[in-house]
């Protein structure tokens, strides 16, 4: 028995007569399959054919702070002292005997007709010695400079380093290294992860997805909609690039976001198409209307949440980031679009097929689970026992937060083998811990000897090297300082802040260390405004979802749940090292330091992917019944397996990078897999339905000027 609907509540709709926006566009699409099947071979097709292109197209650099001093002194070296820049690629030369033996030195000069037949080399510089030539002679490094942008720098990287390796033996080792071979190699280790990552993923999911759907045929849909939102995506992605520079990060995210988005939307349509025909009431066309306005309108609002957070990262003012973002952006569009358009489509054309192939013991036409229903009623008996335990795990979970670090990722992410691995370590062995983190100081010429004076005096500086004029009289001279320290340890922030404080005015401080600190410095002061956005987007779209304040801001507060416990086992993990044996990796002592942004604005929007559906599906019961029983434990059945199977789902895709590949695909599998799983296990199947049946009527209560301001969203079908 339920309390009456307080003061203020909505009251009971008139039914609707038809069926409303959404559902017109799901007649539409089922009477119009024909059209709607040729328009998207066409989009397929014409994007599609762009796609294998991908890899070569995107971009392997873009990880930098715009406006900061190292990007500024990035391209001062670029322009004004032959490319040597911090996307420079150094030629590592290692010899058991001394550099000067004639064998060595032809060598080295193979090196350098190699870096200097590539038009992207811009001045190749011989081993110095004093400079380049290590002091027990059995080092030299070539300088080959950067005369293309970072992004094609990489991509030089890719074309050089196994022609230089090549050259080695008798003795002799040549390793390409430096920031442009770093991401060269990261990105080729990244994509093998990827490929290995997708190879058990796919077999996984439709395992899963047989299981969920209990028919063969329903199990391909979700399948079918995600390669056609992929295909496009990633031909879209290519021709992007004509604009601007795209991380090949990018593609890497959007293949995964589409897979686990398409699949749970596909879940969610094709659980309510099966329920709609349930009977034989409703001819297949009224089905797919119905579906239409219910289950796809909530995955309209999903998509549109999803978008929404992730476009909070384009405040942060770096390429990659934004890139990335905008790569799951578009794919999350081309998804929901299918599953909007193409999967009404398909649903129309298959009809009572939907169920072929159905296993022996699948209940195939049942769209309200008993199981969940028995769920919700323990729930509804029960909420503050179960509440209590749900929330007290999350918060145990979570509490590690407090101590979080994060960093840029250091060396060690790469694979022993790796080239720029090799070569770095060659460095340090061979001039010291700090030489592969050599800082760049351009300073007016005028202040030049005032400058190279303070940097020798600076603590955590080693060496400084003669300050050069620039050649074509512009001006600039440049400061090479070797700090103390390897480039990854945390006292180089310090050192490069104690610079910077004592230079002569107008000095700049960079190098390939110092870009890494300045933009961890960008995404610490960028985090709690991006999280604030994606907070506030979050509730508002919710607002106008649910046309609710409580539920909507109960919503956006358990979301916050499931993404500090996900942080708060990152830490345990990548931080503190629990379990790195197990997971094969050596722990940094820290979390890299884009974590916090970017993967907080896709924890959100995964967990309020989660949150439309069970709240849409309990706003659509509330609606018909005005019974807050009805809603928590209707929302239960018609939801609960939808958004357990989509965990499901989503916890393999993520888990499957948490066994392949470099460190931070790693970091990413963890926290997102661990993120879904909470999320879905503790906080949409517990706490959010518990919390909907302590605070009864008044979730659900609109003040009466809000219901003016806001526009009318309903989730019944009439």
């Amino acid at each position: 028995m339920t309390t009456a609907p307080p003061r203020g509540a909505d009251t009971p709709r008139q039914r609707l007569t038809g069926p409303g926006p959404f559902g017109r566009l799901g007649v539409w699409s089922a009477t119009h399959a024909r059209t709607v099947f040729l328009l998207w071979v066409v989009v397929v097709a014409v994007l599609g054919a762009f796609a294998p292109k991908v890899e070569s197209a995107l971009s392997g650099a873009g990880w930098q702070a715009n406006g900061s001093q190292s990007v500024a002194v990035r391209q001062i070296a670029q322009d004004h002292f032959g490319g040597n820049a911090s996307s420079a690629i150094q030629v590592v030369v290692h010899a058991d005997k001394p550099v000067t033996d004639p064998s060595v030195q032809k060598v080295i000069g193979q090196a350098e007709s190699i870096v200097r037949g590539d038009s992207r080399v811009a001045a190749v510089v011989p081993p110095q010695p004093g400079g380049t030539v290590s002091p027990d002679g059995h080092t030299a490094i070539v300088l080959a400079g950067a005369k293309a942008d970072p992004n094609e720098m990489v991509r030089a990287a890719d074309d050089l380093k196994e022609p230089l390796a090549a050259l080695s033996g008798h003795g002799v080792t040549v390793n390409a290294t430096g920031a442009s071979v770093l991401w060269s190699d990261f990105n080729t280790a990244n994509h093998s992860a990827m490929i290995h990552s997708e190879i058990l993923s796919w077999p996984v999911t439709l395992i899963i997805l047989v299981l969920a759907f209990g028919s063969l045929v329903a199990a391909g849909l979700p399948l079918l909609l995600t390669m056609a939102g992929l295909g496009a995506s990633a031909g879209s992605l290519v021709l992007l690039t004509h604009l601007t520079p795209v991380s090949i990060w990018a593609m890497n995210f959007a293949m995964m976001f589409a897979l686990a988005l398409g699949i749970d939307y596909a879940l969610f349509m094709v659980m309510r198409f099966r329920g709609a025909r349930q009977g034989g009431a409703r001819t297949t066309v009224q089905a797919v209307a119905e579906t239409m306005d219910t289950a796809g309108k909530a995955v309209a609002l999903s998509g549109a949440t999803v978008l929404v957070s992730l476009s909070a990262v384009m405040l942060v003012p770096s390429p990659a980031f934004r890139s990335m973002a905008g790569g799951i952006m578009l794919a999350v569009a081309f998804v929901l679009a299918a599953t909007l358009t193409l999967l009404p489509a398909v649903l129309a054309k298959l009809g009572h097929r939907i169920d072929a192939a159905a296993l022996p013991w699948a209940k195939v036409g049942e769209h309200r689970s008993p199981r969940f229903a028995a769920w919700g009623e323990r729930l509804w008996r029960r909420p503050v026992a179960y509440g209590a335990g749900a929330l007290v795990v999350l918060l145990a979970l979570a509490a590690p937060v407090i101590g979080l670090r994060t960093a840029m990722p250091s060396i060690n992410v790469l694979p022993g083998d790796a080239s720029a691995r090799a070569g770095y370590t060659a460095v340090q062995n061979a001039f010291g811990p700090g030489a592969p983190g050599t800082l760049q100081i351009a300073v007016p010429s005028a202040s030049a000897p005032q400058a190279a004076q303070t940097a020798q005096h600076t603590p955590g500086i080693a060496t400084v090297l003669p300050p050069q004029a620039a050649a074509d009289h512009s001006g600039w001279t440049m400061i090479q300082a070797v700090p103390k320290v390897d480039p990854s340890d945390p006292a180089l922030s310090q050192t490069v802040h104690t610079l910077r404080t004592g230079l002569p005015h107008g000095s700049l401080v960079g190098g390939a260390a110092v870009e890494n600190l300045d933009l961890q410095h960008l995404l610490t002061q960028k985090t709690p405004l991006v999280i604030g956005v994606v907070l506030a987007l979050g509730f508002l779209l919710l607002l106008i979802a649910l046309q609710a304040p409580l539920v909507a801001a109960l919503g956006t507060a358990a979301s916050l749940l499931s993404t500090g416990a996900a942080f708060g086992v990152a830490r345990l993990l990548f931080q503190d090292g629990h379990g790195a044996g197990l997971l094969g990796f050596t722990p940094q002592g820290f979390l890299d330091g884009w974590a916090p942004v970017f993967f907080f604005a896709m924890i959100f929007a995964i967990a309020m992917d989660y949150t439309v559906f069970l709240l849409a599906s309990a706003k659509e019961h509330y609606e018909r019944t005005r019974d807050v029983k009805d809603a928590m434990v209707g929302a239960m059945a018609h939801s609960g397996r939808v958004i357990f199977a989509a965990a499901a789902v989503m916890v393999a895709v993520f888990f499957t990078f948490a066994i392949s590949g470099p460190l931070p695909p790693k970091e990413m599998g963890i926290v997102l897999g661990v993120a879904v799983l909470l999320d879905a296990a503790l906080v949409r199947l517990v706490l959010l339905p518990v919390l909907l049946r302590l605070t009864g009527h008044a979730a659900w209560w609109t003040p009466s000027w809000l219901r003016r301001v806001l526009p009318k969203v309903t989730f019944s079908h009439g």
